[in-house]
């Protein structure tokens, strides 16, 4: 946010600035989502809902962990709330609190570890290997009697690393032995799995532990709806019931326009998705291969849209002790906007987005390459 801000002052000032910081689709929201964003006002759907979700989304939820991933909930497991960061703080805010831990695999979104401290918990971030994912051993030695939630993210922001099903089902063997452990699982960029990769959940994949699992989700990443703020979760009665009583003493019901649109979105044609991953590939490998001649090593992500680069011997090279020293540099003299991976509790890397065009990423990472050869 803080980077995406920056480019924003820039562009102010009348310089020229290509934004890779976002984590926002490029594409245009469908028209018949917004469509039915349009008849929802029309037809009188503006005042308070339930607060968390009106009974047509709750069954277009249902209908889409069926379709998409063979799970069968009920309307009284699932929760929307105003964004997936909310289902999660929701989840979080009605579980946790002083003396509790919450493993949380690295690198790892921003928000997670700010999530847990904000509760009085305390994060416990254990750094992935070479392909940013953790093992079933380091679960293991990382699980306590305190800790009551490891939060999983796949595909990952801001690695794009996506576990499959056989690694996550090494780590559904260890929290067998941990009945204390529930699992968090942020799916938010299911939608948008690549290559031979494919997408896998902790509730499918173990399906004994359903009952211990959240699965959270939403319309922002795969439809191009990050503005209407519409997230929702899967899980055990008793924690939809708690989160809704922690949500309608808090934010109350999300946007009843958003809902509607919502459940066209879940409910209406899914076949454009095909061309979206189409692009979104194109763009992740051009960025790639640029990043890496640059000398910003990195690989092709398998998942979400972003590149992971590995700026430490561009660091060295021009001797800042940062990535986020590097990152402003970017900013300032190449006119590219990027995230530092220390956000990200990786230090030594940089997230670029491929959320943007073709052209703007050809210019970018052009721009990136002068800067690193001065």
């Amino acid at each position: 946010m803080a980077m995406t801000q920056a480019a924003r002052d820039r562009r102010a000032s009348g310089q020229s600035v290509i934004s890779l910081s976002v984590g926002e689709p490029d594409f245009a929201t469908p028209p018949h989502i917004l469509e039915a964003a349009a008849r929802a006002m029309a037809d009188g759907h503006t005042g308070y809902t339930a607060a968390d979700g009106i009974a047509e989304l709750k069954h277009a939820i249902t209908a889409k962990f069926a379709r998409d991933n063979g799970l069968t909930y009920t309307p009284a497991q699932i929760n929307v709330s105003p964004g997936g960061k909310a289902v999660l703080w929701n989840a979080l805010a009605v579980t946790v609190g002083p003396g509790d831990e919450v493993i949380i695999p690295a690198p790892c979104w921003v928000s997670y570890p700010d999530m847990v401290k904000l509760t009085g918990a305390t994060p416990i971030i254990l750094q992935g290997g070479t392909d940013f994912k953790i093992t079933a051993k380091q679960l293991e030695a990382a699980i306590t009697p305190a800790t009551r939630w490891l939060m999983l993210n796949s595909p990952s922001n801001p690695t794009g690393a996506v576990y499959s099903a056989v690694e996550l089902s090494a780590l559904a063997d260890v929290l067998r032995r941990h009945p204390n452990v529930m699992v968090l699982s942020d799916d938010i960029y299911e939608a948008l799995v690549f290559g031979d990769a494919k997408f896998a959940t902790m509730a499918c994949v173990a399906p004994d532990l359903i009952d211990r699992t959240l699965t959270m989700n939403g319309v922002s990443k795969a439809y191009a709806m990050t503005g209407f703020r519409i997230g929702y979760g899967a899980g055990p009665e008793w924690l939809i019931s708690a989160m809704r009583k922690f949500i309608g003493q808090t934010t109350s019901n999300p946007s009843s326009i958003s809902q509607w649109a919502s459940v066209a979105a879940l409910n209406g044609p899914q076949d454009f998705l095909g061309g979206w991953r189409s692009q979104y590939v194109a763009r992740g490998k051009a960025m790639t291969a640029a990043l890496n001649a640059a000398g910003l090593p990195c690989v092709v992500p398998d998942g979400a849209f972003y590149v992971f680069a590995d700026c430490r011997a561009v660091m060295a090279a021009k001797g800042f002790e940062t990535d986020a020293d590097l990152a402003m540099a970017i900013l300032n003299e190449a006119g590219v906007a990027t995230v530092p991976g220390s956000a990200f509790y990786a230090p030594g890397h940089l997230r670029l987005s491929y959320a943007a065009s073709i052209e703007e990423i050809t210019q970018a990472c052009s721009n990136i390459a002068e800067f690193c050869a001065k």
